[in-house]
C-alpha cells in the first residue's frame, strides 16, 4: 500500500498540469496516444541527460558553498543538460509529426514530454526521500517544470509557423526554458546564502505568470478558431 501511495503522489502532479493543458487546447486537440508517446519521450530523455551529465560530473568538479561555481552547476549542469535533453524530442520528433499543426501545440508537446521526465524524477525523489518531499514537489518542482515546457514549447509554436526565423524562434525556446530552469535552481542551490532561497519562488512566480500568457496567445492564434468562437474586446471570453 506504500508503494501505491507514493506512486499516486510521484504522478500526480505531472498528470495534472497535463490535463490541465490539454483542457486548454480548445480547438483542436491531440491525439491521446501521441500525447502519452511524448509523456514516454520525456521519461526517455533522462537517459540523455544522465549520459551528458555523467561525464560532466568526472571532468567538472564544483563546490558546493561556492556562489560562482554553483552558478555553473545551475545553468549549465543541470538546466541546459536537462531542456536540452527535453528539446531532443521535441523539436526533432514532436514538431515533425502532422498533428502539430497549430502554435499551441507546441505548447501541449512540450508539456508532455516535460511532464514525463519530471514525473520518473519525481518517482525518484519520492522513493528516496518519502511523502514530505513528494508534497512539496507538487507545487514547486513539478509546476516549474511544466512552466519550462510552455515557454519552450511556445516558441516552438512560434517557429514551426514563422519559417523566416525558425532558427532563431527554435534557439530561443533553449535559451528562455534554461534560463528560467536555471535561475529556479540557482537560488535553491546557493540557500546556505540566508533569505536567498526567496529568489527561487519569485523566478516560479514569474514563469507562471509569462506561462498563462504564452498559453493565451497560442489559443488566440489558433488557425481553428471560427469567427463566432473570436473573443470580443472586453467580452468575458477574452479572459483566460
Amino acid at each position: 500500500m506504500d508503494v501505491l501511495v507514493l506512486l499516486a503522489l510521484a504522478f500526480a502532479p505531472g498528470l495534472a498540469i497535463g490535463l490541465y493543458i490539454y483542457l486548454k487546447d480548445h480547438h483542436e486537440r491531440e491525439p491521446l496516444g501521441l500525447l502519452i508517446t511524448s509523456f514516454v519521450y520525456g521519461g526517455a530523455s533522462t537517459l540523455i541527460t544522465f549520459f551528458i551529465s555523467w561525464p560532466l560530473d568526472l571532468l567538472v568538479v564544483l563546490h558546493d558553498d561556492n556562489v560562482v561555481d554553483q552558478f555553473t552547476n545551475a545553468f549549465f549542469k543541470v538546466a541546459l543538460v536537462e531542456e536540452f535533453s527535453k528539446f531532443v524530442f521535441i523539436r526533432f520528433i514532436l514538431y515533425y509529426n502532422r498533428n502539430f499543426n497549430e502554435p499551441f501545440d507546441g505548447i501541449v508537446y512540450a508539456t508532455m514530454v516535460g511532464m514525463g521526465f519530471a514525473t520518473l524524477e519525481n518517482i525518484l525523489y519520492v522513493f528516496q526521500y518519502g511523502i514530505p518531499t513528494g508534497i512539496v514537489r507538487m507545487f514547486t518542482a513539478v509546476p516549474a517544470h511544466g512552466c519550462f515546457a510552455v515557454l519552450m514549447g511556445y516558441y516552438l509554436g512560434k517557429a514551426k509557423f514563422a519559417h523566416r526565423h525558425e532558427f532563431s524562434y527554435s534557439l530561443f525556446a533553449l535559451l528562455v526554458a534554461t534560463v528560467f530552469h536555471g535561475a529556479y535552481d540557482y537560488f535553491w542551490f546557493i540557500s546556505f546564502v540566508p533569505g536567498i532561497w526567496t529568489g527561487t519562488i519569485i523566478s516560479l512566480i514569474a514563469a507562471i505568470v509569462l506561462s498563462k500568457k504564452a498559453i493565451r496567445l497560442h489559443q488566440q492564434a489558433s488557425p481553428f478558431i471560427r469567427a463566432s468562437d473570436e473573443p470580443r474586446s472586453g467580452g468575458p471570453s477574452s479572459a483566460v
